[in-house]
């Protein structure tokens, strides 16, 4: 057999003590390959940071357009009739229940103003994803006034989607957005199941930045269904309001109704 005879300045791709399992670095080293799906991966987490915190800086302006102004003492009621439920859906694919006397607010003409704030906060890219954004619900009640609002990203407006592993960067994108219109204290927050799906809970105490006297109990409630990314909120004034916000029924894909937030949704896992 015709044998070429070795250059005395020829390299060997591997030394012979070397692990012939590690790759080379120029044909496709394992260590390359680890760093380059770590920098696939960060910006997959800063783009589903991004679209959470759009969500909420969505919500919050329009969920706080009522309490704009100081408080007042609250107004003795008359004892109203028992409300009937009004269950307001979505063809994000759930549906959500609150009572009739909270007054439910139109937002189109606000949202319009609403997304291009928010689109400056975060730059371009943020002005691409802002028109995927859906408000199905936003409404007020009682005096001091509380709020829900429930916002929406759909996968076939974004073009791609997320799964209940990207949970934990939808609760840091929901941080974000908060932050940028409410003082938050004490914040808590956890993860619970509703029939298939994970879901993300948060509770804190704020007030709305510039306002100092309108303080609020903050809970925010996010999932990902099967054609989007969904978020529900409320900035409650009293026990009440957050009790109609926890007790409302949801039916979220083809599962069975069921309350928002179970009664132990935010204690803490042994």
């Amino acid at each position: 057999m015709l044998r070429i005879p070795r250059s005395p300045n020829a390299r060997d791709l591997h030394s012979t003590d070397e692990n012939l399992s590690v790759g080379t670095p120029d044909l496709g080293h394992p260590v390359l390959w680890r760093k380059l799906k770590d920098v696939v991966y960060d910006g997959r987490q800063m783009k589903i940071r991004l679209f959470a915190a759009l969500l909420i800086l969505c919500a919050v302006p329009l969920a706080a357009q009522e309490p704009a102004t100081p408080d007042t003492a609250p107004i003795p009621p008359t004892p109203p009739p028992p409300p009937v439920a009004q269950a307001h859906a979505s063809d994000l694919g759930f549906s959500y229940v609150i009572p009739s006397d909270w007054e439910v607010v139109d937002t189109k003409p606000m949202l319009p103003t609403v997304l291009q704030q928010a689109a400056r906060d975060y730059g371009n890219e943020a002005a691409k994803m802002a028109a995927c954004v859906q408000l199905p619900l936003t409404a007020h009640h009682g005096n001091p006034p509380s709020a829900i609002a429930v916002v929406g990203l759909s996968f076939d407006c974004m073009g791609h989607t997320f799964t209940a592993q990207d949970l934990p960067g939808i609760a840091s994108g929901v941080d974000d957005g908060l932050k940028k219109n409410i003082e938050i204290a004490s914040p808590f927050s956890n993860t619970y199941t509703l029939g298939t799906h994970s879901m993300w809970i948060q509770r804190a105490s704020g007030s709305l930045i510039g306002h100092p006297e309108i303080k609020r109990t903050m809970e925010t409630v996010c999932s990902v269904l099967k054609k989007g990314v969904v978020c529900w909120m409320t900035m409650a004034a009293d026990d009440d309001a957050l009790q109609t916000f926890e007790k409302g029924a949801v039916t979220l894909d083809d599962d069975a109704p069921t309350a928002l937030v179970p009664a132990d949704a935010l204690q803490k896992k042994p």
